[in-house]
């Protein structure tokens, strides 16, 4: 076990939105690091208990970060560190639903951490988005520093409206708060649907023979994280020092090209059906996604180690070992 991993033995750990396709493998790799307890607190509003890890360390509490009584159960035992990963999932469906994006992202934020801070914890992990905080006008690649009030959904708004809370938190009351930036995560754990993300879905509509259906030409790129690769980032934020304060990139600092990732997905799936192209919808201004990861690799020390065709290759087998589940779960 090495120094980042020794980290967590013997530790309480909660884990909001902890049946969520980063949620459930973070604590999957937890689980092995010995810890005292795992507590996932989570509504299963785009989440199925049948993905959620089993074992004698994990607890879980179906339930919203906006239900005080629930969130109070979920404290109860005093976390030493918080993964808040909770949040109303993502662009589109916040400009179908934006008041319920602002009280989840929100006021949900902004309860979670007045917790953490009765609870003096001992660090706070905050999922941002690289795709969201990155507005209209920042330099590719994307570095920290630069981001760009010129947004265009209200899920990118509540991201940096939750920066901004654990900033403040950080600043006020010196809580060691560090704000995860991910990039396009994908891999095993993430059920397809009508909010969800390109890779799921695709695989979804191959697997049924179906087009894919791609908004835009197919030459636009998104910098596609593997799950597992995510995970290690936020292990690697709990243990430096160096990074509390910090708002860190966890992506690949690697171009995909829609096109590109819908014909590896058909040809995975053996799915003879044509792609077919749609309008781009409003809100999706940027024709490029692309990290720059040398914080990371300074700070984390971290390394993404999955090629991206390997990881297609992983999530596909989930799909095939899960597909009677997925398939009764996923709501288009």
């Amino acid at each position: 076990m090495n120094e980042v991993e020794e980290t967590f033995k013997g530790k309480t750990i909660l884990v909001t939105g902890g049946a969520g396709a980063i949620g459930s493998n973070l604590v999957r790799r937890l689980d092995e690091l010995n810890p005292k307890k795992i507590v996932i607190i989570d509504d299963l509003s785009s989440s199925y208990e049948w993905n959620i890890p089993k074992g004698p360390r994990i607890h879980f509490i179906e339930g919203s970060i906006l239900d005080k009584e629930k969130l109070k159960l979920a404290f109860k035992d005093k976390p030493d560190i918080i993964y808040h990963l909770a949040a109303h999932f993502a662009n589109q469906n916040s400009v179908d639903n934006p008041e319920t994006d602002l009280m989840v992202n929100g006021m949900g934020t902004l309860r979670v951490l007045e917790h953490a801070h009765l609870v003096d914890v001992e660090r706070f992990i905050y999922a941002s988005s690289g795709c969201g905080i990155y507005g209209e006008g920042c330099q590719i690649p994307f570095k920290e520093h630069d981001v760009s009030m010129k947004l265009y959904t209200p899920y990118q708004v509540t991201k940096m409206l939750g920066e901004l809370y654990t900033n403040y938190f950080y600043n006020l009351y010196e809580m060691p708060i560090v704000n995860a930036r991910f990039f396009n995560s994908y891999g095993p754990g993430e059920v397809p649907g009508k909010y969800r993300n390109v890779i799921p879905n695709f695989f979804f509509w191959a697997m049924t023979k179906k087009s894919l259906p791609i908004t835009g030409t197919g030459e636009e790129t998104r910098d596609f994280t593997y799950v597992g690769d995510i995970v290690k980032g936020l292990l690697a934020m709990t243990h430096y020092d160096e990074a509390i304060g910090e708002a860190i990139n966890l992506g690949t600092g690697r171009e995909i090209r829609i096109e590109n990732l819908a014909k590896w997905v058909n040809e995975l799936s053996g799915n003879n059906a044509k792609t077919v192209f749609k309008e781009r919808r409003n809100w999706d201004k940027k024709s490029r996604l692309l990290s720059s990861i040398e914080k990371a690799r300074k700070i984390l020390k971290y390394e993404p180690g999955m090629e991206f065709k390997d990881g297609l290759e992983q999530t596909h087998a989930w799909f095939r070992q899960n597909w009677e589940d997925i398939k009764r779960s996923a709501e288009f």
